[in-house]
């Protein structure tokens, strides 16, 4: 994840979020997966990228084992995707769409990145009263 609690960057998404949960995915309790990618882009006009990325979004939302994302984007993109097991995480990868995203990511899109797999095995939470 970004930073601890209260430390996230503005501009943090999550797939299926409500206005009060400000954008943090929801978790179940530990342990299961994290899938932190870092990346710095080469920033093209008219690369689909966004078009792409939005696409991945929703169809990793619908993959068996998904739990949520965070994402966070500045100099550097990093995104975090939760995930119930190794099994989900290896699947994902698999998946036809997202193995062309990742060509044209390779090819086109990053001019660095970084992929790291963690398991979670401690997480905390922090809500504001009112928020």
């Amino acid at each position: 994840m970004i930073g601890g609690a209260g430390e996230r960057s503005l501009g943090v998404e999550s797939i299926a979020r409500s206005e009060a949960d400000g954008g943090l995915a929801h978790t179940p309790e530990p342990p299961y997966w994290a899938v932190i990618f870092s990346a710095r882009r080469n920033r093209r006009p008219g690369d689909q990228f966004d078009e792409t990325d939005k696409r991945m979004m929703a169809l990793a939302a619908r993959q068996p084992g998904y739990l949520g994302v965070e994402t966070a984007s500045t100099d550097i993109g990093i995104t975090v995707s939760y995930w119930a097991d190794e099994e989900s995480i290896a699947a994902w990868k698999r998946n036809a769409d997202h193995a062309f995203a990742q060509y044209e990511g390779r090819t086109r899109w990053y001019d660095a990145y970084e992929l790291r797999i963690a398991r979670v095995e401690r997480a905390h939470s922090f809500v504001r009263d009112g928020q």
